[in-house]
């Protein structure tokens, strides 16, 4: 016989641990969440914040790689996602960035719904935030998830910032606040110099919970769907495969990726593609799987004559971050940035540093080798798309990622203007004295020769939404409030329903997402939501 739950969630992720501490608060509403990985408790790697990069390829990752990119020179780009308690936020480089107030506006003409507006996110944003600099206008106190400074930056990142100052870049303390527009340090979800997840701030403090049932090592299969209703999942668990049934909603939280899979598996999606690969259609909804959208980056690195993120675990610095949660290991690597345009006529910011102070190759696969310093020169206003399909109707079969980067050149015009912006800063007064000179991937390329190495050097910066976008033309995937066009009893919770990609790092803005979708699901009247957003 299926278990019953009031609230089947999919993806113990940002969005899905926020989703299942939220729902069951209720302690008259049962509440499963599945998650195809495991446990973050005792995993170094999570916790110790520099440590991130090495859960890459791991068992703690879902390993994906995009389709050959016919724009970035037939290369196929690696995709690390979180498989575990906490998903990408257990993963990510933790900066707290909410993007611009136009990103939202613009969602909210997207998808005629005003709740989407900057203004009316804003509540939830500071619903979820616990940030040290206390409350304000922007900012709140007393929320799960804990936001404070970095506790031991480089010199080499306030180096980098002065010089972005001497450039003309204005500094900017929040780029949370009034205007995106600016440097500064990021600040980051951390706490007392541990990283602070979804899991730990949302999903921990929950578990004890007689009505929340958490089931790590579950591989959701199929969504169940009778009479145009999802009523539960199948999934696999220790060797067997079971079902579950929804008495209220089934919630789909997987991500860019492994929603837009789980829906085509289930078939709902295009319905020429489904029989294509041998799925029966249930529902045909062109739009699943289209619009992906990700952040290219553009990594520029130099040599410099000082101490770098290299030796982070030497003796000396691990005692310093065991004992006193000070240090580089608790750096997030991407310390210092800006927001800046790439043309002088755009309204809005188009452009993103993150800048490392170490040597960061094959997106930190590569234990860095000299003293360098990197400039990740990430476009955040993306105008090429790409989609994810199935290659099989095999659930354990990872789904073919199409990046699309670079098929608008646009967005080449943009990556390339990066480029000389930070070239321009690299040669500023305070890290001139340091940097040794670029490095020789890209040093002395200009015109044809600096944008083929463009699309030779472009890596994903981790942040693919709008796989399963919001709206209401005909490629759009969930209405408003997030329920899925033409089921009943089935939303999907998570970054695949941005409408459009924001101007910067996207974990902040899902935690959003799935606190408007508590309230959502939790049947809060338009007009207790509107109150609530006024």
């Amino acid at each position: 016989m299926s278990e019953r739950f009031d609230h089947v969630i999919v993806g113990a992720g940002s969005a899905g641990c926020v989703l299942a501490a939220r729902l069951s608060e209720d302690p008259g509403t049962r509440v499963l969440l599945l998650e195809a990985g495991g446990t973050d408790v005792g995993q170094d790697a999570i916790t110790i914040p520099a440590a991130f990069a090495s859960q890459f390829r791991t068992g703690l990752d879902w390993g994906f790689s995009t389709e050959e990119q016919k724009h970035a020179q037939g290369r196929r780009l690696y995709w690390p996602r979180g498989k575990v308690l906490g998903g990408c936020s257990s993963m990510n480089a933790m900066i707290y960035i909410r993007g611009s107030r136009h990103d939202y506006d613009e969602w909210a003409q997207l998808t005629g719904d005003r709740a989407w507006s900057f203004d009316g996110v804003l509540p939830y944003f500071l619903r979820s935030e616990d940030n040290v600099r206390g409350a304000s206008a922007y900012h709140a106190t007393g929320g799960p998830l804990r936001v404070e400074e970095q506790r031991s930056p480089s010199p080499l990142t306030r180096a980098f910032l002065q010089d972005l100052a001497a450039y003309g870049q204005e500094p900017n303390d929040d780029f949370n606040g009034a205007e995106q527009d600016g440097s500064g340090l990021y600040q980051v979800t951390q706490k007392r110099g541990e990283r602070w997840s979804a899991a730990r701030a949302f999903l921990h403090p929950a578990m004890g919970r007689d009505n929340l049932v958490v089931r790590t090592g579950a591989l959701t299969t199929r969504v169940l769907v009778e009479g145009g209703r999802a009523v539960g999942v199948a999934y696999r668990h220790e060797g067997q495969l079971k079902t579950v049934h929804a008495d209220g909603e089934v919630v789909l939280s997987g991500g860019a990726v492994n929603s837009p899979q789980l829906l085509m598996l289930s078939g709902i999606g295009p319905a020429p593609h489904l029989r294509d690969v041998g799925v029966d259609v249930v529902h045909d909804l062109p739009g699943v799987g289209q619009g992906l959208q990700d952040h290219p980056s553009m990594p520029v690195e130099y040599g410099v004559r000082a101490t770098t993120l290299k030796d982070a675990q030497a003796p000396a610095n691990v005692a310093k971050y065991y004992l006193a949660k000070k240090g580089p290991l608790t750096s997030n690597v991407g310390e210092g940035g800006s927001f800046f345009r790439s043309r002088s006529d755009l309204e809005h910011v188009d452009m993103q540093f993150h800048f490392a102070p170490v040597q960061y190759r094959e997106q930190g696969a590569r234990d860095a080798q000299d003293d360098a310093v990197t400039f990740a020169v990430t476009l955040v206003r993306v105008a090429s798309r790409g989609a994810v399909t199935l290659r099989s109707a095999d659930p354990t079969w990872a789904p073919a990622i199409d990046g699309g980067y670079l098929s608008d050149e646009a967005d080449v015009d943009a990556l390339v203007e990066g480029v000389r912006v930070a070239r321009e800063v690299a040669r500023g007064g305070a890290l001139g004295k340091v940097v040794t000179g670029e490095s020789e991937m890209t040093a002395g390329l200009q015109g044809d020769d600096l944008r083929e190495a463009v699309r030779a050097r472009i890596e994903s910066l981790y942040h693919p939404v709008s796989s399963c976008r919001m709206g209401t033309d005909d490629l759009s995937v969930v209405d408003s409030e997030l329920k899925v066009h033409g089921l009943q009893g089935l939303r999907v919770v998570d970054a695949s329903v941005m409408p459009t990609l924001v101007r910067g790092n996207t974990n902040a803005p899902t935690i959003m997402i799935a606190e408007r979708a508590a309230d959502l699901l939790r049947g809060r009247t338009r007009a207790a939501l509107a109150e609530a957003t006024a």
